[in-house]
Order: structure tokens, then sequence, then C-alpha cells
């Protein structure tokens, strides 16, 4: 038996951190978003009872150390259906190290894709609390859209979806560690945190370019020089006609906001003259309900 499935990148239209938590995680309070640019799953049952994953990229892992592995196991162990076996083929389009939840989506295409497999067994709900045990961004993965996350992002409130736009998605060569960019922010106060509440107004009235002046990262602020050529990206983003650009996530990907078309698909093609991966996607909403 084979399923497909695929799985969509994430950005954070806002990403706020608060206190670090009892557990090490910090609180976070982030507006989330999936995007047309994605992984696409193929799931085959096979006879070794073996759970293994295989890429077109060399180095993504095959066991466990990949969440699409993980995120078998745990469904299979909660549906009662362990022993069966699974090869998770995945064609990789989404860059790795980019802040776009490529991991995390990729397990939540696979708790999706098997839930198709067994007969739609648990709710939304009950995949996303399957998630939580996968990781942190893999809860607001399963059904996507446009969420407010908190908590360590397990913590979901599905928003009014995004206006229609377009998004121009651009990845410098180089990733940035995530702990790194915790710990650099555990030393320093924040200085400004993100107008989340006017985030949630503007997209309850539809307003894109109100949540596109509002749109910001904290993880911006931290003293890396990597963030120079974060800031050269949204520049030229902005130049060419960006309502708004931000990082995503602990980066390195940096995304613009465009109402034209035209402007976006000019300043990809220019960003992908200089930089390691530049694309045009647009807004997904739900992909699943309960």
């Amino acid at each position: 038996m084979e399923i497909r499935e695929k799985a969509y990148a994430k950005l954070n239209i806002s990403l706020d951190v608060g206190a670090r938590r009892a557990d090490g995680y910090h609180e976070m309070n982030m507006v989330m978003q999936s995007i047309s640019l994605c992984d696409e799953l193929t799931i085959s049952t096979t006879e070794d009872g073996r759970l293994r994953a295989r890429s077109n990229l060399r180095f993504i892992p095959s066991d466990e150390r990949n969440l699409a592995v993980k995120a078998a196991r745990v469904f299979l162990e909660a549906a009662g259906e362990s022993g069966q076996g699974l090869l998770l083929d995945l064609h990789k389009k989404i860059p790795v190290g980019a802040g776009m939840a490529g991991g995390s989506s990729d397990a939540a295409a696979v708790l999706r894709a098997l839930n198709r497999m067994y007969g739609g067994r648990f709710s939304c709900s009950e995949l996303e609390k399957l998630a939580e045990q996968v990781g942190s961004d893999v809860a607001f993965c399963v059904a996507g859209g446009t969420a407010l996350a908190r908590g360590r992002g397990e913590i979901l409130q599905a928003l009014p979806p995004l206006p229609d736009c377009r998004i121009v998605v651009c990845k410098p060569e180089f990733s940035i560690s995530t702990p790194e960019l915790f710990k650099k922010l555990d030393s320093a106060p924040v200085r400004h945190h993100p107008d989340t509440a006017g985030i949630l107004e503007a997209l309850e009235q539809g307003d894109l370019r109100a949540v596109c002046r509002r749109m910001y990262n904290v993880f911006e602020d931290v003293g890396d020089r990597r963030m120079r050529t974060v800031a050269e990206i949204k520049s030229r983003m902005l130049d060419h006609g960006a309502l708004g650009a931000i990082m995503t996530g602990t980066g390195s990907a940096v995304f613009g906001i465009y109402s034209e078309d035209t402007a976006a698909r000019s300043a990809a093609a220019e960003l992908r003259q200089e930089y390691k991966f530049a694309c045009v996607a647009e807004p997904v909403g739900r992909l699943v309900s309960d």
C-alpha cells in the first residue's frame, strides 16, 4: 500500500520569546503561517517491520533522528499497530536549517497520511497531541493555516486566514543554530516585542498591510554578525515593493509579503542571482479540521 502527502513549510509572521521555564524551554508567542512551498512524502508499507526514511538529500537521517520516522512510531503505537513496517520517501524542497520547520512539517505530514491510511482513527486535536511527543513545531504543522502558537508552540488557536498575497522566501548560504540564538537572547534583555494583538486584529479585519506593518521577530535583535545579511535581504525585498519583510524562526530564511505577483517574481529573480535559495509561494489554509 502507498499513500502520498505534502508537507508545507512554516513561516513566523511574528515571533516573541518570554521567560525561560522550569523545564528549560521558553514561553513563546508566535503567529504562524503555512505556505505552498512543500516537501513531498510517499509512505509505503513493508513486510520487514522496520521504520525508515530515505530522501533526495543524502545527509537526511533514515532513523529516529528524523522526526518523520519518530512521528510514524508515535502514531503506530497510539493506533495499536506497532510492528508495521514503513518506508518514508521524502523529496525535500524546503531548505534545511532555514527556520521553516522542514523536519516538523515532514513529521506532521506523516501523522496526517497515516491517519488517512488507518481510516481516520484520530481527530485533528488528537493528532496534535501525538505531535507534541515528536517536536515543538509539529503540532502547528498538523493543521497548519494561520494560527497563534503559545507555550512551547503546542498551544494553538486558529486565526482568520492571511489575506491573498505572494510571499518571497530567500535563504542565504549559512544556517543559524537555534540553541545558540536562544543563549544569546538569554544573555541580553529583549528590547522590542511584536504587536501580536495588533496582528490578530489586522487578521480579523483582513488588512494585509496592517499585518505586514506589525511583523517582527525578536531574534533579529540578537548581537550576531549574520543578522547583517538578514537585514540586507530584507532591504532588497522592501526595495522591490514588499509590504513587510522579516526573518522566520531562528533563521536563516527571510521572507517578504507582496500584494502583486509581478513584483514578487521580480524580487525572487534578483535575489536568486546572489543567494542560495529564493522562491515565490502563497499562503495555505488549514489542512485538517475537527
